[in-house]
């Protein structure tokens, strides 16, 4: 018979303490999981996915055309803006009657549009422009009704502007007969 000395542990004892020094498996796999949403959510934030980038670049483009109109309208000249796909112009009327470039110090200077994100089927009354996308910002006039859609890769919006000038961006994706379906 074994009698254990107080402040002494028995060799039982003493490996069960042993033991017990290192991390569970469960409490690993618990902390790397923890850690994998951490970089996760680290990396959605510092990257925004396709739809947040297009809808920056579509919001933008938006406030360039309510800021157009207004200056046509204030200034009483036409103002014109137009899109090769992948960037776009505005153009102002010069005192002598030709459309000249809108300088690099001005709002409504010309754009290259991020990687990915094109510009295309530019409709002003619901009929399509044939050739070079061209919007004109008249002085006296409201802003014409049209819609514009801007992809990047499966991300679709489109900017669709009413009569009375109202302008908004709809997300949506592409249908079959080419009009944005709403989400």
């Amino acid at each position: 018979m074994r009698t254990s000395v107080p402040g002494i542990c028995s060799r039982r004892g003493f490996a069960r303490n042993e033991r017990r020094r290192g991390f569970t498996l469960i409490e690993l796999l618990v902390v790397m999981s923890i850690m994998g949403l951490f970089i996760g959510l680290v990396a959605a934030i510092v990257r925004p996915d396709d739809r947040a980038r297009l809808r920056v670049e579509a919001e933008r483009l938006a406030q360039l055309f309510d800021l157009a109109a207004a200056q046509s309208r204030l200034t009483g000249r036409s103002i014109g803006w137009t899109s090769d796909g992948a960037g776009y112009r505005f153009w102002r009327i010069s005192d002598d009657g030709a459309w000249a470039e809108i300088g690099a110090g001005d709002p409504l200077r010309a754009r290259t549009l991020p990687d990915g994100i094109s510009i295309s089927n530019l409709r002003i009354e619901t009929m399509p422009v044939r050739g070079d996308m061209r919007l004109v910002f008249a002085p006296g006039d409201f802003t014409p009704a049209f819609t514009l859609d801007m992809a990047l890769g499966a991300a679709r919006d489109t900017l669709a502007a009413s009569p009375v000038g109202i302008l908004r961006v709809r997300s949506g994706t592409q249908a079959a007969d080419g009009e944005a379906a709403p989400r």
